[in-house]
């Protein structure tokens, strides 16, 4: 009996602590676009990291950065994922915005008809042509300061469309609507399975260009540990994803409604940069481009939109409880270069 009752009220406790724990646990909503380059999200929410974490984790989908970033500046999300030109375009207007982290880099490709392809062997090839985008994507935005480094007005000397989403854009490629259209991976993987063909990756015009940064409004800095928790579930997932094929294509599958082969192919791409921080330099760099090629003006200074200790503390988290795994001390050599300002 004595053991019945101590069982009992062992077992009640263990309940009572789980629900205390559940209770307990921070809400957090966050946008993200179906593509493979956010895989993370995907991986840290099937895996169990947010909640290991002590997170309780919304993942709400957006079909484009211009409406993801209009929920973070409204504060209808607490964290978003969104082309690296989305942030900077409305912080260049005065938002109110920080960024703790990156989540992917590259992966913007420009693609034409097949027998189009010949003609467009450079970006000054572009010259007169009708080219789709999708508004604020960070691909529209290289493509920009890509015409303006070639001495072209991206204003008169093409003709630019912006569409909803990346489906849009390759429909009126091969429609025959635009010569050109500038899309994200994988639906560069798709295009070219449709009969299209990449002419040029985002890659070749700004090398090591970051993507979709993790953007927070200033007043979410107020509860850091939160941040710092949501990063190092992310960051648990990248490692988890560097090893771990079989069980991240999974997850990517549950939220990227395509065939499993261009998922992996999207994923596990040459031409996507997976890099969890801020990638301060290369956002820099980014930001330089849009301000010459008169996208953004550039009076505001850009240094106060980045909290880099957020990211710098996740990760020194990890490595101090893993030391034995060179994954973390790799990661915090690249933070070093990529991050100093």
């Amino acid at each position: 009996m004595k053991a019945t009752r101590l069982l009992r009220t062992g077992l009640a406790a263990l309940t009572l602590s789980l629900s205390a724990g559940i209770a307990h646990a921070e809400k957090l909503a966050v946008g993200y676009l179906p593509v493979t380059g956010h895989a993370k999200f995907f991986v840290a929410q099937e895996q169990g990291f947010f909640k290991q974490e002590g997170l309780e984790v919304e993942l709400e989908e957006f079909v484009n950065s211009a409406d993801g970033l209009h929920a973070v500046v409204s504060s209808k999300l607490d964290i978003g994922a969104f082309g690296t030109a989305a942030p900077l375009v409305h912080y260049a207007r005065g938002a109110d915005l920080k960024i703790i982290g990156g989540i992917m880099g590259e992966d913007a490709a420009i693609i034409v008809k097949p027998e189009n392809a010949a003609g467009v062997r450079s970006i000054g090839d572009l010259k007169g042509k009708k080219i789709a985008t999708i508004r604020l994507a960070t691909g529209d935005a290289v493509l920009r300061g890509a015409l303006n480094d070639a001495a072209l007005d991206w204003r008169k000397d093409v003709q630019i469309f912006e569409l909803k989403n990346p489906p849009a854009v390759l429909e009126a490629v091969k429609s025959g609507q635009v010569d050109a259209g500038v899309v994200w991976g994988p639906h560069d993987i798709r295009a070219e399975r449709q009969g299209l063909q990449v002419v040029i990756r985002s890659s070749e015009l700004q090398p090591g260009h970051p993507c979709c940064r993790l953007v927070v409004k200033s007043d979410k800095l107020k509860n850091p540990e939160t941040l710092e928790k949501f990063l190092r579930a992310i960051l648990r997932a990248e490692q988890f994803a560097s090893a771990n094929r079989k069980e991240t294509l999974d997850a990517i599958q549950k939220y990227v409604k395509l065939d499993r082969d261009i998922l992996e192919a999207g994923y596990y791409s040459p031409h996507l940069e997976q890099g969890t921080d801020a990638n301060a330099v290369g956002t820099r760099q980014f930001w330089n481009t849009l301000v010459q090629a008169e996208f953004i003006e550039g009076q505001r200074p850009l240094e106060p939109i980045f909290a880099l200790d957020v990211y710098e503390r996740a990760l020194k988290s990890l490595a101090a409880e893993y030391p034995a795994e060179p994954f973390w001390q790799a990661l915090l050599q690249a933070s070093e270069k990529r991050n100093t300002l």
